[in-house]
């Protein structure tokens, strides 16, 4: 079978997740049957936690039963291969080297490694959207004790216009942090333009683009963005605890790793404590990394390059415009930009006399699973979605004044 695992006898560890190499036979069409919770629940809340795969449960299995049966007689295959295949496979996701790439646990991580990592001088400002997951805030915050302020481009209808972030840009700017995918309501950045205007002012621009990888494509040799950080639990279809931080082969100078350790540096043994950091964005891996995640993680990247990130994005914005479509006709109001290139998996909605948590509740007893966000709802249909779950999700909902019923 094209997704089947299999482990290793040598000493370099487990083998690539799926046998028969990149080449596998999983399709939009297909895909579904390899989660095994699309067959009990409608589930349509990927923007939270999403489900894994079966493939991903043997990638993580596969590398355990190695550990179990072998102790560290396989270290130095795991280091080389994370280093190289799995590095490579998430860089021609996201249209980067792998030289560019560390593994981090989660989004926050990344976020942290920029914030604290930054040469910042008493003075200095960064520009960041009033509408931001608190990821993209509370790191930033800490830097007043240094004399780092923040400037807040505030949202027009839940959108953060560029003209806006233009106007807040003075002297002593020095870098602007988005979200490329709002989480709250779905509104998607317009990156090329943003990613113009920092390079045309020189400021640095940070990226978090954890509802974007795995949803919406995404080119990093297309554009110039200097930091970017995602977590794998969400539209990646991951493992918890895993995520990777893009460190731009350009502006690698520009960060002092605030985290170091052994694995930072390229020392042969474990002696040395010069601080000759590796050259590239391993440096900023500390220690030894999550192998079992990253093991999975790897799956669920290959699974998303057998499908292909346009066909993907296709899928989802699909399963987005039909339930709007749906959703609007039986009453509910759409909150979600809805234009062009601004609209993305996530689409957030409400109605007038609706509790949207007594709504969830409901929901989730009859096999249904979305996200509240302040009061509306909020679905993110992923990869596995079809329309079906969208008209399983529209007939439980309520008609009005919380009367459960065919919607």
């Amino acid at each position: 079978m094209p997704n089947e695992i299999v482990t290793s006898k040598s000493n370099t560890g487990s083998l690539p997740p799926f046998s028969g190499g990149d080449a596998l036979d999983i399709t939009v069409a297909n895909v579904r049957d390899l989660f095994p919770i699309a067959a009990r629940r409608a589930y349509l809340n990927n923007a939270a936690i999403s489900p894994v795969s079966q493939p991903v449960l043997q990638a993580v299995d596969s590398f355990l039963h190695d550990v179990r049966d072998n102790g560290d007689k396989s270290y130095s295959g795991w280091c080389v291969y994370a280093d190289t295949d799995i590095k490579s496979r998430v860089g021609r996701l996201i249209g980067a080297d792998a030289a560019e790439i560390a593994f981090v646990k989660n989004t926050t991580e990344g976020l942290v490694t920029v914030a604290n990592g930054l040469d910042w001088k008493e003075g200095d400002n960064l520009l960041l959207p009033e509408i931001e997951y608190p990821s993209n805030v509370l790191c930033w915050k800490q830097l007043a004790r240094r004399g780092v302020t923040i400037k807040w481009i505030k949202a027009r209808d839940g959108r953060i216009d560029i003209a806006d972030i233009s106007a807040a840009i003075d002297a002593r700017t020095r870098l602007v942090s988005v979200s490329a995918v709002q989480f709250s309501n779905g509104f998607r950045q317009d990156l090329v333009n943003l990613s113009d205007l920092c390079v045309s002012r020189g400021l640095l621009l940070n990226v978090d683009a954890i509802q974007q990888v795995g949803s919406m494509a995404l080119n990093l040799g297309e554009i110039h963005i200097d930091f970017l950080s995602f977590g794998g639990h969400k539209w990646l279809l991951a493992p918890i605890g895993t995520g990777i931080f893009y460190c731009n082969r350009k502006s690698l100078d520009f960060l002092v790793p605030p985290n170091v350790g052994y694995h930072s540096f390229d020392h042969g043994d474990c002696i040395s404590n010069d601080l000759d950091f590796r050259p590239n964005a391993g440096r900023f891996e500390e220690a030894l990394v999550n192998f079992p995640g990253i093991w999975g993680l790897d799956a669920a990247v290959r699974m998303h390059l057998a499908v292909g990130q346009r066909r993907t994005e296709a899928h989802i914005l699909d399963l987005t415009d039909y339930a709007a479509e749906r959703l609007r006709s039986h009453g509910w109001t759409i909150k979600s930009p809805r234009d062009g290139r601004e609209r993305s998996g996530l689409l957030s909605f409400g109605r007038t006399g609706i509790n949207a948590e007594e709504t969830a509740l409901h929901l989730r007893a009859q096999g249904i699973d979305i996200a509240v966000q302040t009061d509306r709802l909020r679905i993110s249909p992923s990869l596995y979605n079809n329309r079906d779950d969208i008209d399983r999700l529209v007939a439980a909902l309520p008609i009005a004044h919380n009367s459960f019923g065919e919607g």
